[in-house]
């Protein structure tokens, strides 16, 4: 296992001498904001702790912010103890990102929930960080717009731009990167920012949003978000079609994909994860691999879409499209799809999930899902596959018994085959689930020493090292070359 995993009963003493610090700033804290200041076990323990097997680390305190001034003062005050922060959102990531492995003070911002403004005819808003995708969508309903990044959990749109979130329609739409203007950020001395503007392109200094979005709360603490909105489509269409062989629907994407078929969304599910989605949602699809395809435009065009993606379909031995003609039938097809990790845990009652994912290029799709498929037999797992594939990334769910260390040492063996072999084929440790504490070490397996400049960036904006620490990169492993 890597070395940097904590169990939940190691003890976590501050790294830099600020245990008498840290008490002051807790007394500030509960003297400024009541009992928006806990320090229950309970409420700490829920923030220590992501939806995945690794070892949750509770923080000290937990701040329930309310504005940005709230957040500035925390951090000002905590960047001059030397205490660590710790932003929290909806707690849906995969790596460790919120575990509080130096203590300190998490900021929740989940009652930083405003809609702030909408620009229909600029095709644009304004959001505080705990503002969920669900709620800004129910919100846009009747306003001829939406925002599609749909990572699937409900997350916050705060912790979606802090792990470059993207989802099941990044193939058209693109990532939280290319759907993000502009930013307020609480850097790490206090100080308020903003970075971006309305406009959409710009060729003014350096791209501050950009390096903000998927840093993971380890350069700044985003406090509004300013989105692009697209409009809601004349026409929707989907639909659902089995394959044979595992080979077979990858083949097919990559010749949709090469064609230039602009489709909307589509999902890979293996036969494992089918006969899970079939049990937990209640459905009856064919025990088979299979894909789910989303068609957006005007008639004709979905039209032309659907033909084209149905030859090619059929050209890889699917059988017939099953059609989701009606909202309430794409609804329940594409919630199935966003409940796979309870499907999945369903399948193993008692276990906990180990999710994992990789991203290669369209070519090396079919070898790479194929090899993990081996993989997962040759180490006997049960890990249901399903993924994006029309942007080459796919996941893992390893179901595994933490306490069964054979089995976790198969699951981290699965895992870095998994990423070496992304790597190898010119692709990335992570397309969407981002880096955290998990993937450290697979971070700098891709990246070699640009990792150190990496780190010079993190002592520039954060020389205290008081935000997020541990996740992302081992500042210990990169010494400041001008130091």
């Amino acid at each position: 296992m890597p070395n940097n995993l904590l169990t939940s009963t190691t003890p976590r003493p501050f790294l830099r001498p600020a245990s008498a610090g840290a008490e002051l700033v807790f007394a500030a804290l509960a003297e400024r904001f009541g009992d928006r200041l806990s320090r229950s076990q309970a409420v700490r323990d829920q923030h220590g702790k992501d939806v995945s097997y690794h070892p949750a680390a509770a923080p000290d305190a937990v701040l329930f912010a309310e504005s940005t001034e709230d957040v500035s003062f925390t951090v000002g005050l905590c960047h001059a103890h030397r205490v660590p922060v710790i932003a929290f959102g909806t707690g849906t990531s995969c790596e460790g990102h919120v575990a509080a492995l130096e203590g300190g003070v998490c900021i929740d911002l989940s009652r930083m929930d405003r809609i702030l403004r909408v620009g229909q005819d600029d095709l644009d808003c304004t959001v505080q960080p705990g503002v969920t995708r669900k709620q800004l969508n129910a919100h846009l309903h009747d306003s001829g717009l939406f925002f599609p990044i749909d990572p699937g959990a409900d997350a916050s749109i705060g912790g979606m731009c802090a792990t470059r979130a993207s989802g099941t329609n990044a193939v058209r739409y693109g990532t939280m990167r290319e759907n993000v203007l502009a930013l307020e950020v609480v850097l790490a001395d206090g100080r308020v920012v903003r970075t971006g503007t309305r406009a959409r392109k710009s060729s003014a200094g350096y791209d501050l949003t950009r390096l903000m979005v998927g840093s993971e709360g380890t350069l700044g603490i985003l406090t509004e978000i300013t989105l692009k909105l697209h409009p809601v489509p004349e026409t929707i269409s989907a639909a659902v079609a089995s394959f044979e062989a595992l080979k077979d629907p990858v083949d097919a994407v990559i010749q949709i994909i090469q064609l230039g078929v602009p489709i909307a969304r589509v999902e890979l599910l293996d036969e494992v994860q089918i006969a899970a989605v079939n049990s937990y949602s209640k459905l009856d699809l064919a025990e088979r691999p299979t894909l789910f395809f989303e068609f957006h435009g005007s008639p004709e065009s979905v039209d032309a879409q659907v033909e084209t993606v149905r030859a090619v379909c059929a050209d890889h031995r699917s059988g017939d499209f099953e059609w989701a003609s009606t909202p309430e039938a794409r609804s329940r097809m594409w919630q199935a799809r966003h409940d796979i990790w309870w499907a999945t845990l369903a399948l193993r009652p008692g276990s906990q999930g180990f999710p994992t994912d990789s991203c290669v290029p369209l070519s090396r799709l079919t070898e790479a899902v194929l090899a993990a498929r081996e993989d997962v037999a040759e180490l006997n797992l049960i890990a249901p596959m399903c993924g994006h594939v029309g942007d080459g990334n796919f996941h893992l769910c390893v179901l595994i018994d933490p306490d069964d260390q054979d089995e976790m040492d198969r699951a981290q063996e699965l895992n870095a085959r998994l990423i070496h072999r992304a790597i190898a084929f010119g692709g990335t440790c992570t397309g969407e689930h981002g880096i955290g504490y998990g993937k450290i070490d697979f971070l700098v397996e891709e990246h070699g020493d640009a990792v150190g400049a990496m780190a010079a960036l993190k002592r520039a904006l954060d020389p205290r090292g008081i935000l997020n620490p541990g996740k992302i990169l081992d500042l210990a492993r990169w010494p400041d070359p001008f130091m």
